[in-house]
């Protein structure tokens, strides 16, 4: 089992890696006139993203903590 929940892991951090930068990458985009607009104009595109970006690496991030609580609970019960 672990040698399946190892790989496993490394994929969902990776994931958490990417969408990391992919959000950073999105509020890098944003200009100072977007972030300072008011609320009548709603969100940008970039704001959109950056939300995205941030609830899909929480998602990855959970779904790795959920993996690794499974292969120790895994690895508590074989010895």
């Amino acid at each position: 089992m672990t040698y399946v929940l190892v790989p496993v892991i490394l994929v969902l951090v990776g994931m958490v890696v990417i969408s990391l930068v992919r959000g950073i990458a999105a509020f890098m985009k944003s200009t100072r006139s977007e972030l300072e607009g008011g609320a009548s104009a709603g969100p940008s595109a970039m704001q959109k993203r950056q939300s995205q970006m941030m609830m899909a690496r929480i998602k990855f991030q959970a779904a790795a903590i959920a993996v690794v609580i499974i292969l120790m609970l895994a690895h508590g019960a074989s010895h």
